[in-house]
């Protein structure tokens, strides 16, 4: 006898993605038993529309990006963004055009180790926007090593020697995903912190001290193999700099980053930086505590809602506990982590990946209704994403 095939039950999404999006916002239980079995079915659809070279109005259209300002205030007000990408290219996609207005300049650097296909599909897409550029070097970024804040450091030459006029810039990686719109962004940048950087962080704790005091190997992208630092103990930091602590994330002003590219002390703290463990979560605070730079905020702290990131060690202080899972200490987010993210005052969240792309989907969709409900100017109906579609999971095995 035929044997009878397992689990024939249909679940009911409902109105997919919106209904079940509404429902894992609320917080709702029943709605992240169905998530399990409402997997995203677009991520695939994103990349077909980059298969076909060189119709790039198509393109632009398809993949639903805002090709005009939103109001007359943010068409006045430029951002430059850095975003660092070396996987998930439906996620960079998604992410893009959630931040993309054409008033906005942006620096790609694709980490030189990605796949010769991935690097094409990318530039496929940069090449439709005149405000969007792949980085002119790129580097083979190593986790905590110094590539990392090298990939910025890049696109930040570049952007400076661009035709764009910008007022701030921001980094992004590939994981990240933003919770405020452009025009919130903008609101938050002028009444909070106007001319000023944003560099959360604290004098040097004593357990990161290791990591400055001591030369550190940089793992090479290919896999374990280390490179043997020259000596043990590093010298002191030039020019006596105090050294912070903080975060990798950003948001500078123009003339900090100019600053940045040309002062004596940030080039000689950049060599310094070579051989520490994670020199980007040190660099940019150090170098923003000192009083003669430009939009310096040197008695600031952990102030500055630049990152939503639920730590480990936090948990059940900050934040209720990881809802997806632990990597590197950080959340990577699950759909039971949606009603925090929401909730929290940060411009960006971060981390996502696509073991569970309906997270990403959620958000996405929640952040372009916002942007065209706060706009000012006409909304071309290519903007908006679909309206809902009924929709059945068949669960299999």
């Amino acid at each position: 006898a035929p044997r009878s095939p397992p689990y024939p039950a249909v679940v009911e999404c409902g109105f997919y993605p919106d209904e079940l999006c509404s429902a894992l916002f609320e917080g709702k239980g029943a709605a992240l038993q169905i998530a399990r079995f409402c997997k995203n079915p677009h991520s695939s659809q994103i990349l077909a529309h980059l298969r076909t070279p060189g119709n790039c109005s198509r393109i632009s259209r398809e993949l639903r990006f805002i090709t005009r300002p939103l109001s007359a205030e943010e068409g006045n007000f430029s951002l430059a963004y850095i975003i660092t990408i070396h996987k998930e290219l439906a996620m960079f996609v998604q992410l893009l055009r959630a931040i993309y207005v054409p008033q906005n300049v942006y620096c790609i650097h694709v980490d030189e180790k990605a796949p010769k296909k991935y690097k094409t599909v990318v530039q496929t897409l940069v090449d439709c926007f005149e405000n969007i550029f792949i980085s002119s070097k790129r580097a083979r970024v190593a986790y905590t090593g110094f590539t990392k804040l090298q990939a910025d450091i890049h696109c930040m030459k570049d952007l400076v020697h661009s035709k764009f006029q910008w007022n701030y810039v921001i980094n992004l990686c590939g994981q990240d995903f933003p919770i405020k719109t452009n025009k919130e962004i903008i609101h938050y940048i002028r009444s909070k912190w106007n001319d000023k950087n944003i560099t959360p962080g604290v004098m040097q704790p004593p357990n990161t001290k290791s990591k400055t005091s001591e030369s550190h190997p940089e793992s090479t992208p290919e896999g374990n193999i280390c490179i043997s630092p020259n000596k043990r103990f590093k010298d002191k930091p030039p020019h006596n700099l105090t050294i912070y602590f903080g975060s990798a994330y950003y948001v500078l002003t123009r003339k900090f980053v100019e600053f940045v590219l040309t002062d004596t002390r940030a080039k000689d703290m950049l060599r310094w930086s070579k051989d520490i463990q994670s020199p980007e979560r040190h660099y940019w605070v150090t170098l923003n505590r000192l009083r003669d730079a430009p939009g310096a905020t040197p008695d600031a702290g952990w102030e500055g809602n630049v990152r939503a990131v639920k730590w480990r060690h936090e948990e059940g202080s900050v934040h209720d506990g990881c809802k997806g899972r632990y990597d590197h200490e950080s959340c990577v987010y699950g759909p039971g982590d949606l009603p925090w993210i929401i909730r929290s005052p940060s411009l960006f969240a971060n981390t996502f990946d696509s073991t569970d792309p309906l997270v990403v989907t959620c958000l996405e969709r929640r952040h372009r209704l916002r942007a065209v409900r706060q706009a000012e100017a006409p909304v071309e109906p290519h903007w908006r994403f679909p309206r809902d579609s009924h929709f059945n999971g068949r669960r299999s095995r």
